[in-house]
């Protein structure tokens, strides 16, 4: 009888510490989205490098909580805690910008500095948003109340570019680097549908048909300089953006000198993956039911996606300022790409324009402010940390 007993506690005991039991009904609606953006990685392709590691681990941590449980006096934490601590401590972002740097060839950039003005208009959804979700921090709503570096933290998400997000919120506001990190990264993911309906709303069929001339050749010399001058300039003009410009610059640098392939390679390939892996499963495994089903997240969701578009939106009305000022000589649809998700946004003004003109090549140009983005994000993430840094407390 005793062993029955003892078999019967058993079953019992299992039970009872099942996620069937113990997991309350919030993971259960994390999971079913976890399902809807495993489906968008693999059967959409909506950047399965980005959407399919968050996604799993946002399906992890939901079914095993225990995965991102800190350690205590008795126990270690689950494996996701320890590999979080690069997000936590600001260290995976600028090694993911090491790597774009490796990956990324300036020279549309360098070719056509115009584009610079395109990266920076398309950084407008960042300041918006700010003073959007500061407007709203003080109304005082419940659950939707922001201070200043938290609306800054939720801004940056305009810039499409999560490990600029995760650097910044990670200073200004680290307690919401799950739900922030998630929004950044989700939105990044989903460029190829949020954008097509904004540059399309905001262009004539007669301004996406329009073909540019080709962008003149780019000396190696200056491929080489680009970085170092940028580098010197932000370090010295706004020193908050230096680890995150100065990792993109130097991946660059080792790119365009030609003399240390062996370790541009792996910076864009071996370091870039693994750093892409740990950086996914465990934004992903910040997402809880509990944590993310709450007024304040689904805010910061809302915000996030009203940042982004603003971002894109600006972009693009710059790009036609410009097509009205050269006379008709710039496409507006590369003004999209300003936002900094590289080489999305790049290939979504490309298609863009396809549609309307299959003879139509927009991609090299639409490079030029997609690089430009990466860069004015870095710019506007050392601009809200140094105006909102000393307010952190």
């Amino acid at each position: 009888m005793d062993i029955i007993n003892g078999f019967i506690d058993s079953i019992k005991g299992i039970i009872n510490t099942s996620g069937f039991v113990s997991n309350p009904w919030q993971n259960y609606v994390m999971i079913v989205i976890s399902f809807v953006l495993i489906y968008l990685a693999i059967k959409k392709q909506f950047e399965p490098l980005l959407l399919l590691p968050i996604s799993f681990g946002m399906l992890l941590v939901n079914l095993f909580p225990a995965i991102m449980a800190a350690p205590t006096d008795t126990a270690n934490g689950g494996l996701f805690y320890y590999l979080y601590q690069g997000v936590k401590l600001g260290i995976y972002p600028p090694l993911i910008f090491l790597g774009i740097g490796a990956m990324t060839d300036f020279g549309p950039l360098i070719a056509n500095p115009k584009s610079f003005l395109l990266g920076a208009a398309a950084q407008l959804g960042i300041f918006l948003t700010f003073i959007g979700a500061m407007f709203i921090g003080g109304l005082g709503i419940p659950g939707l109340s922001f201070t200043a570096p938290e609306a800054g933290s939720i801004g940056i998400i305009g810039g499409a570019d999560g490990p600029t997000a995760i650097y910044v919120t990670s200073i200004l506001a680290p307690h919401l680097l799950g739900p922030i990190a998630v929004a950044a990264y989700s939105y990044m993911a989903l460029v190829p549908i949020i954008q097509p309906p904004i540059m399309k709303a905001l262009t004539t069929k007669k301004e996406r048909m329009i073909v540019m001339e080709q962008l003149r050749p780019v000396s190696k010399l200056e491929k080489i300089l680009f970085p170092i001058i940028v580098t010197c300039l932000i370090a010295l003009l706004l020193p908050d953006a230096a680890p995150l410009v100065g990792m993109l610059m130097l991946g660059n640098l080792m790119r365009e000198s030609g003399v240390v392939s062996r370790i541009s390679n792996t910076a864009q390939n071996e370091l870039m993956n693994i750093i892409t892996i740990f950086l996914g499963v465990t934004v992903g495994a910040t997402a809880t039911g509990s944590v993310f089903l709450s007024p304040q997240t689904l805010g910061i969701i809302v915000l996030g996606l009203l940042a982004f578009c603003c971002g894109t939106a600006g972009g693009v009305l710059f790009g036609k300022l410009m097509c009205k000022l050269s006379g008709g000589k710039v496409n507006p649809l590369i003004g999209s790409a300003g936002v900094s998700a590289v080489p999305m946004a790049a290939r979504v003004a490309q298609k863009v324009g396809q549609e309307e003109n299959p003879g139509n090549f927009l991609l090299m140009h639409a490079m030029g402010p997609n690089v430009a983005g990466v860069i004015g994000s870095a710019v506007a993430a050392g601009v809200l940390i140094s105006i909102l840094g000393p307010l952190v407390g």
